[in-house]
C-alpha cells in the first residue's frame, strides 16, 4: 500500500507560478515512480510528469517541459512539481500517482493507467 497526500495548489494569474508537493509513504517497491497527473472538467486525465525515485530520472510531457520541473526531497519522501509560467490552460486539478512500471531504459510512464495508487488531488486555477 502507498499513500499520496498532495498540497499547494491554488488560484494564480497568468504568468505566475506555483509549487505542489506530494508527501510519499507506504511501499517502497510500489512507489518506484511518482507522477504528477492533471485533470481538467471535460477532459481525460493526462501525465505531467514523473520521477523515477532515487534514480532522478524524468519525463516530462511536452507541452510542459520548458516550464515545469519535477524533483523530490528523498530525506522526506515529497516530490515536487515546479510550475512556472502558467497558462489558463494548465488549470486543473492536479494528482500524484504512485507505480513501478518502467520502460526499458527506466523511465516512468506518463499514462495514467500505469499507475496503481492515488491521492486526492489539489486545484490549480489560472486566470488572465
Amino acid at each position: 500500500q502507498v499513500q499520496l497526500v498532495e498540497s499547494g495548489g491554488g488560484s494564480v494569474q497568468v504568468g505566475e507560478s506555483l509549487r505542489l508537493s506530494c508527501t510519499v509513504s507506504g511501499d517502497p517497491i510500489s512507489s518506484a515512480c511518482i507522477g504528477w497527473f492533471r485533470q481538467a472538467p471535460g477532459k481525460e486525465r493526462e501525465g505531467v510528469a514523473t520521477i523515477r525515485l532515487g534514480r532522478g530520472k524524468r519525463n516530462l510531457h511536452a507541452a510542459v517541459a520548458a516550464r515545469f520541473i519535477i524533483s523530490q526531497d528523498a530525506a522526506r519522501n515529497i516530490v515536487y512539481l515546479e510550475m512556472n509560467s502558467l497558462k489558463d490552460d494548465d488549470s486543473a486539478m492536479y494528482y500524484c500517482a504512485a507505480g513501478q512500471k518502467t520502460s526499458d531504459d527506466g523511465f516512468c510512464p506518463l499514462r495514467p493507467t500505469d499507475y496503481s495508487y492515488w491521492g486526492q488531488g489539489t486545484p490549480v486555477t489560472v486566470s488572465s
